[in-house]
């Protein structure tokens, strides 16, 4: 559907400051919402919020539904009685400036077992309720994610295919002997989704009382080694002897890598998905929706045909594009959620049968700044091309920073730019595309932190098929300034991209 025209700033919450080694759902949260307030826009970006495993990806989750242990705010459980100031008295010394995941790792998660003993040894009634409410609620995912997060814990971190036979094929009486053996582990990752969800409530409840929408990504893939794909084997596309991915996930050589992208997720039994009338997915979005206002779909041009590459394969070439039911899929949300507010990730290679697809459940598309130099007047990314309803970002996590990428880019891209904005301005060349983007007709403008504060390559957020060091940048809480909210609010106002005043 088409939005109203509004801006925001692009920022997963890992990067927030604090003092235990990754952002989370603490106080730097609400601070940085009030930044979004001061400096007048309307849109958060995150990007996948499920529980992270090997690399650190938000986009190769253990669920698809669940939330990452890892964001909640240890401050806050302390507000709540379950843990004290002693307990964060010898915290080790976190690098400032990016995320040390296995040094976080080991302090989180005691703090986390700490803090589920003292709600299991003191919550008072009206907790326990809320408790038993939130795993009934979300038992259609829940039970199997907490399930399989024990046993993933009993194997020391072996993927399920590699477990005894009958527990990786779910066999009933496998299963009902884990769940009572398993029941203290089981209890645990229920109460840190518990707490995941409460925290991210009230942090969102804060953001939509001032105005702001949270965009939420949903990968079109899951990681094969998921609750997701070990609970529904039969809606993916797996080798029955072995668990393994018959077919796998990526996309053919483009912009990022002359080889394509592997990604290994196992792809979809469309045809088994579509028998069952997409349930599955249908869930899928219904548990996003409890976490944000706007859903971007990564990806998007799978659901209209997906690269597929046999296993045993080491690079993505040698896949073929199939066909996907998309427009069967989306008419099944729409009838049974309702018409939803959706992004559509429409990079790559774009066919007309994608744009049709976007087009018919009028999902508005990604323009990207980076990409618009590198060619001729017709290259869809230049502003003049834009139609109103899509998305303009300067650059996205993908991306290098629009600083690293002015250094370097090629003199042709520079010059193109130079002769298309006249001249470039003494604020740097990250002001010139911040207001190239929110000067232009797209509906909504997006701004990753990094642009906005101005930072090299350094501060990049990933590179994609790079397997190490990706998702690690977190800014100073002192970045915020007043002055940096102010020129935001400014540029902001003049292109029309405020919130309309309430009379």
């Amino acid at each position: 559907m088409p939005f109203p025209r509004a801006s925001g700033i692009l920022l997963h919450p890992t990067s927030f400051p604090s003092k235990f080694g990754i952002g989370d759902l603490g106080e730097s949260a609400y601070s940085f919402i009030d930044f979004l307030v001061q400096s007048a826009q309307q849109l958060w970006q995150v990007l996948p919020l499920g529980p992270t495993g090997y690399g650190n990806s938000p986009y190769a989750s253990y669920s698809a539904m669940a939330g990452n242990p890892l964001l909640i705010s240890p401050e806050r459980l302390e507000k709540q009685g379950l843990l004290t100031s002693a307990d964060f008295a010898n915290l080790p010394e976190f690098p400032g400036s990016k995320v040390d995941f296995d040094r976080v790792i080991q302090t989180k998660l005691p703090l986390l077992k700490k803090a589920c003993a003292n709600f299991q040894a003191n919550a008072t009634p009206q907790q326990q309720q809320e408790f038993q409410h939130f795993c009934a609620d979300k038992a259609y995912w829940l039970d199997d994610y907490a399930l399989f997060m024990a046993l993933k814990d009993t194997n020391e971190g072996v993927s399920w295919y590699q477990w005894k036979p009958e527990i990786a094929r779910r066999h009933p009486e496998a299963l009902a002997r884990s769940r009572q053996e398993l029941e203290a582990e089981i209890f645990y990752h229920k109460f840190v989704q518990f707490e995941f969800f409460r925290q991210w409530q009230e942090l969102k409840h804060y953001a939509n009382e001032q105005g702001i929408a949270i965009i939420g990504d949903i990968p079109i893939y899951v990681a094969h080694d998921s609750a997701d794909v070990w609970a529904n084997p039969e809606i993916f596309c797996l080798d029955e002897e072995t668990g393994e991915p018959a077919l796998m996930a990526g996309v053919p050589p483009d912009y990022f890598s002359e080889t394509g992208q592997l990604w290994g997720n196992p792809v979809y039994n469309w045809e088994k998905l579509q028998q069952l009338n997409f349930k599955w997915w249908v869930q899928r979005f219904q548990a996003i929706l409890d976490y944000v206002d706007i859903i971007r779909i990564d990806h998007f041009r799978g659901f209209q045909a997906y690269w597929a590459v046999e296993q045993g394969e080491t690079t993505a070439i040698n896949g073929e594009w199939i066909e996907a039911p998309g427009e069967a899929l989306f008419q099944a949300i729409n009838e049974q959620l309702g018409k939803l507010p959706v992004l559509a990730e429409d990079l790559g290679v774009i066919t007309p049968e994608v744009e049709a697809l976007r087009d018919r459940f009028e999902f508005p598309g990604m323009k990207i700044l980076q990409f618009a130099f590198g060619s001729d007047a017709g290259n869809p990314f230049l502003p003049f091309n834009f139609p109103r309803n899509c998305v303009v970002y300067t650059g996205t996590h993908d991306n290098d920073t629009t600083v690293g990428w002015f250094n370097s880019a090629s003199e042709y891209e520079k010059e193109r730019l130079l002769r298309y904005l006249g001249c470039l301005s003494s604020d740097g060349i990250h002001w010139d595309l911040i207001r190239l983007a929110l000067s232009s007709v797209a509906n909504q403008a997006l701004v990753p932190l990094q642009d906005l504060l101005g930072l090299p390559t350094e501060a990049r957020m990933n590179y994609p098929s790079k397997p190490e060091g990706n998702w690690e940048w977190r800014y100073h809480a002192d970045s915020l300034t007043s002055e940096l909210s102010d020129r935001l609010k400014s540029l902001t106002e003049l292109y029309g991209r405020a919130p309309v005043k309430k009379e």
